[in-house]
């Protein structure tokens, strides 16, 4: 929706549902300052009982010949920087999403193979999650930053490092046609 009126105040203004009682904030290609502000508006209002919950913090989503566009991360810290609240993050790398499938299938974490081209994202949460790990260089990981997280001390860094890199996704189709 648009902004009502011309003056901050008029945008503080707008009626707002009295139903909602969460804010979702995931990819929207429409993301807006009214919509930022509509944000806000329903968090003040419901203070901490409103939840303020995001699909994921992926900052940038890498697109073909090396260019990328700005991730959802960057939608949800508007949000939470307005707010001045942190999210709930849903997606990866939080656990919630692994947490959820594998109550609704019977997964076996020592038989699943976490597959991703993101170490933040894809690869901890495999990770944090003990599946085995396998990062693909075809996203905005380099294997360089690979090899300066396996040789940190640091635990966080190390929980960054997969198991096992391929080249591209397309490395694997012979492993699967045995």
């Amino acid at each position: 929706a648009a902004l009502p009126g011309p003056a901050p105040a008029d945008w503080a203004q707008a009626p707002l549902d009295p139903a909602v009682r969460a804010v979702l904030v995931g990819f929207d290609e429409h993301f807006s300052y009214a919509k930022l502000c509509q944000a806000l508006r329903y968090l003040l209002r419901g203070g901490p009982d409103c939840l303020l919950v995001g699909t994921n913090r992926d900052h940038r989503l890498p697109l073909e010949g090396g260019t990328a566009i700005p991730g959802t991360g960057c939608l949800v810290k508007a949000v939470e920087t307005a707010a001045q609240r942190e999210a709930f993050i849903v997606g990866k790398p939080n656990r919630y999403m692994f947490d959820c499938v594998a109550s609704e299938f019977n997964i076996d974490p020592a038989r699943t193979i976490m597959v991703g081209d993101r170490l933040d994202t894809d690869i901890l949460m495999g990770n944090s999650c003990g599946l085995t790990t396998l990062l693909t260089l075809t996203g905005v990981t380099t294997l360089d930053e690979v090899k300066g997280h396996q040789e940190s001390d640091c635990p966080a860094r190390q929980s960054l490092v997969p198991d096992y890199y391929v080249d591209s996704i397309a490395d694997l189709l012979p492993a699967l046609g045995d």
